[in-house]
């Protein structure tokens, strides 16, 4: 008696292939669309975050931080900047940090927030923003977070 091979011929193996080819391009942009927005959410609650930690360092010393890093310190700095980016002592009784355990980088650039020391007209001092330019997959400015 004769033993039958049990084999895929060439064509139904190439048919497989050809779905699992056709099923990867569908699949691809639907992830990575996912993926940028997930970063992009992730970055607005990170600014509102590290927003919330500028505005409790304000409103317990009555001064901006110099820099984001003076959010992280365990001792109060020795100044600040007020709202029209003047220098301004801040004591250490009325420090309260630190008040945030890590600085997060903006997860889109990886780079560091932009952080705004002088007015310059607009009233930016304590002001933060990412620093990624250009729009986010919806259409909207990342300076506008």
């Amino acid at each position: 008696m004769r033993r039958k091979n049990s084999a895929f011929t060439l064509a139904e193996m190439m048919t497989v292939v050809g779905i699992m080819a056709l099923l990867t391009a569908v699949a691809t942009p639907q992830f990575m669309g996912s993926y940028q927005r997930s970063k992009e959410n992730s970055l607005k609650s990170d600014l509102t975050v590290v927003r919330a930690a500028v505005q409790m360092f304000y409103q317990d010393t009555g001064a901006y931080p110099n820099a984001l890093t003076d959010l992280t310190v365990t001792t109060a700095p020795i100044n600040g900047k007020s709202r029209t980016g003047s220098t301004v002592s801040i004591t250490a009784i009325d420090w309260r940090g630190p008040y945030i355990v890590n600085l997060p980088k903006d997860p889109i650039s990886n780079q560091d927030f932009t952080y705004f020391l002088s007015s310059s007209g607009a009233n930016l001092v304590g002001t933060v923003r990412s620093s990624m330019t250009g729009n986010d997959s919806t259409g909207i400015a990342f300076s506008t977070y």
